[in-house]
């Protein structure tokens, strides 16, 4: 009993060991098409944390941006081909944009399907998106909660109930 104890704690260890997201990858291995799990640090800062396919960031990972414009950003969430594809946050952490985030479906790097994108002055817009627009139905409101427009949007504009 002790045996077949011990090995269920072990068993697990030995699945993980040597593919932790503790592994430290270089650009060599992602030119060669590493598949699994690890960190790669960009030469601009930028750090993914998470699983690869073929070299390119692929199923769940952490994006965070070093330094620049976007320093501070974060995408945490589901990977396709080195892109935000499935569901996913991006948080905005320095610049115009800091404290806004994004909650929802992301299709080849954009905002695609549900989502929720809610402004740092506590805006929000809950509704369909396609290429990174709003567009479908949806629900704007205002900082306090109430319901500014809500209907159709095409392309960022409100078109209507």
């Amino acid at each position: 009993m002790k045996n077949l104890l011990l090995l269920l704690l072990v068993l697990p260890l030995l699945f993980t060991c040597g593919d932790s997201l503790d592994k430290e990858l270089t650009s060599k291995m992602l030119e060669d098409g590493y598949t699994g799990q690890g960190t790669y640090t960009y030469p601009s800062g930028d750090k993914y944390v998470g699983e690869w396919k073929d070299g390119k960031s692929h199923g769940q990972g952490t994006y965070t941006f070093g330094k620049g414009e976007w320093e501070g950003n974060k995408y945490v969430g589901e990977w396709m081909n080195g892109m935000n594809h499935g569901q996913g946050t991006y948080t905005f952490g320095k610049g115009e944009w800091e404290g806004n985030k994004y909650v929802g479906e992301w299709m080849n790097g954009m905002n695609h399907g549900q989502g929720t994108y809610t402004w740092a002055d506590g805006r929000k817009y809950v509704g369909e998106w396609m290429n990174d627009k709003m567009h479908g139905q949806g629900t704007f409101t205002s900082a306090d909660g109430s319901t500014i427009k809500e209907g159709l949007f095409e392309n960022d504009e409100f078109v209507g109930e």
